[in-house]
């Protein structure tokens, strides 16, 4: 669970670095001087990002107006790993020339990603995502072990982490009926709902926006799986290394709405869960 004492004690981790930048300047006023908060979103990553609408586009307005500056949206790219859209986003910017921006979402809260990308600072977690399969309830009971899904035709993106862990399961029992030439876990869900397919397997998130309101289709754990995180992962925020005064702006703003039912509403718009 995203708890307050982790908000919290993140809030505190970046409190030492503050002081000594704003002798030279400190991000939160530069950023304040430019008159617009720059903040970097995945492309093409619905229900977060799609044409400039969702969960990730409305949070990166809520830090703007936490900074008390306009937003400007940064859409990018996935690298071929997250150190790569780091670097590119958050502390160099891209050799095409964009970038980099004041802020990046979406960045996983992993221990070794952030001793590997020492060059910036990861805070303000805000949602925890799973992997998740969602099963017509009209063919049947939930499938509660790999076993019983076998022979039942699944959609799922394949490349992608619930491809990989379905196409991996039980050394590869699963492969000879899975429909993986999906870009993601929502058109898998759409396909689901053509009646092409009994299941689809993807992000929570990409199942719950697309089948909201369609109580036919039960969005459930995978069944165990070896190497499956079961409880998900956590994303949040980063910036460049010592611009700590900045981060601690937008820390405070996601602590008040962790404390209230500010990212419930927010997830909840997009037919998106919380998870913390």
């Amino acid at each position: 669970m995203i708890s307050r004492r982790r908000l919290l004690g993140a809030a505190a981790a970046l409190a030492p670095m503050s002081a000594p930048l704003r002798a030279e300047g400190s991000a939160l006023e530069r950023v304040r001087r430019s008159g617009r908060l720059v903040v970097a979103v995945y492309q093409d990553m619905p229900p977060f990002n799609l044409n400039g609408q969702g969960v990730d586009v409305d949070l990166a307005a809520v830090l703007a107006d936490s900074v008390g500056v306009p937003l400007s949206l940064l859409p990018i790219p996935a690298g071929e790993s997250v150190g790569d859209d780091l670097r590119n986003a958050v502390w160099r910017g891209h050799y095409l020339g964009w970038g980099p921006a004041d802020v990046m979402l979406h960045v996983p809260m992993d221990r070794p990603l952030i001793e590997a990308n020492p060059q910036v600072e990861v805070f303000g977690a805000y949602y925890r995502e799973t992997v998740m399969l969602a099963w017509d309830s009209e063919r049947g009971p939930t499938p509660e072990t790999i076993e019983a899904l076998r022979g039942q035709k699944i959609a799922v993106a394949g490349v992608s982490l619930p491809g990989y862990l379905l196409a991996s399961a039980d050394s590869g029992a699963l492969r000879d009926t899975l429909s993986t030439q999906h870009a993601d876990g929502v058109a898998a869900a759409k396909t689901l709902l053509s009646g092409e397919v009994v299941a689809a397997a993807g992000l929570a998130s990409e199942l719950e926006a697309t089948l909201a309101g369609q109580p036919r289709y039960k969005i459930v754990p995978l069944p165990p799986i070896p190497r499956a995180p079961r409880n998900g992962w956590v994303v949040g925020c980063a910036v460049k290394r010592g611009a700590t005064d900045l981060a601690q702006v937008m820390q405070r703003r996601l602590i008040d709405l962790n404390n209230g039912t500010g990212l419930r509403d927010l997830f909840r718009r997009h037919n998106v869960v919380w998870r913390g």
